[in-house]
């Protein structure tokens, strides 16, 4: 399952590619809100994580394997052995995101959509506070501004789409928790990155994390699998769109981008997922969406042309 990638030269911007690289993650990912809703017509919370990771490890772990047996033999560059600290992280990857995906599972089923992904959205404020407390990051101006900018449309928009909807307090709680465990996500991700291609590291995500969800599943919802094709497809939607390639191309940029720039991108997750909604449930789309579209943008622009968008 360990696949070792060759220390790549780090740039001082991020270059076109890797921006390119991040809308099509975000495209992926963005589609999650819909699979989800759809898969827990049947399937609880926990099910439909465990679907989602052992679908991504089934498809993505065979079909690696196949690749590496029919591929031409390649010379690799001898590295250092794996370290303690790398080996523990790998595990801790795979907590996180296990954790992560879970509360925002759960969170769904008490309360709105919107409410869920603007408690989410403050994904960016804990990325950047805990690489400045346990890594030592430093953030210029350009950066900080940008965030707030962006957070702000993210707010105003999700504050629009509080009026008349009901939540429980339990529910934001919930996504609220699930934005801090994403935030040590991206940085734990980030600190592999320097050792290990995306793959490997999703690899692990999912494995541990199906693992660990096989008693949970079958103790509090007693079913680990769909039994009708609505939420099959979901769930395969989930494990090859949303975790194959959205999470697989967000692991993939950090080595280009910082961990607290991928965090502020993904605040257009939400308006992306409207827009989705819009296109496939026909659901109503406002003028507000597209002023805070606008706004976030902007924000993200400013974040990004600034040197702490960059991994260095």
């Amino acid at each position: 399952m360990i696949q070792l990638e060759l220390p790549r030269q780090k740039i001082a911007k991020p270059n076109l590619n890797a921006i390119l690289t991040l809308w099509v993650a975000l495209l992926a990912v963005s589609f999650a809100p819909i699979f989800i809703r759809l898969s827990e017509t049947e399937l609880g919370a926990n099910g439909t994580v465990f679907n989602r990771m052992l679908i991504f490890a089934v498809f993505f772990g065979i079909g690696g394997a196949i690749r590496g047996k029919f591929a031409a033999p390649q010379k690799v560059k001898e590295q250092k052995p794996i370290t303690i600290r790398q080996w523990i992280l790998l595990v801790v990857v795979g907590i996180i995101s296990v954790t992560t995906l879970v509360l925002w599972a759960i969170s769904l089923q008490y309360t709105s959509v919107a409410k869920s992904m603007l408690l989410n959205n403050l994904t960016p404020v804990f990325t950047c506070l805990g690489g400045w407390l346990f890594l030592s990051k430093r953030f210029d101006k350009r950066f900080i501004i940008g965030v707030v900018i962006a957070l702000s449309g993210a707010i105003v928009l999700g504050l629009e789409d509080f009026q008349g909807a009901e939540g429980q307090l339990i529910g934001d709680i919930y996504a609220l928790l699930s934005a801090v465990f994403l935030g040590a996500y991206f940085l734990v991700v980030e600190q592999l990155r320097d050792r290990f291609c995306a793959t490997t590291i999703l690899l692990w995500r999912c494995a541990i994390g199906s693992t660990l969800l096989i008693p949970i599943v079958l103790f509090t919802e007693g079913q680990l699998f769909p039994t009708t094709w609505l939420p099959w497809l979901a769930v395969i939607g989930l494990g090859i769109i949303s975790e194959g390639f959205g999470q697989r191309l967000l692991a993939d940029c950090m080595d280009q981008l910082s961990s607290s720039f991928i965090s502020l991108f993904l605040l257009l997750e939400p308006i992306i997922s409207a827009i989705l909604a819009w296109m496939i449930f026909a659901e109503s789309f406002s003028t507000t969406t597209g002023l805070g579209f606008m706004v976030v943008l902007s924000g993200i622009y400013l974040a990004q042309s600034s040197k702490s968008a960059s991994k260095v």
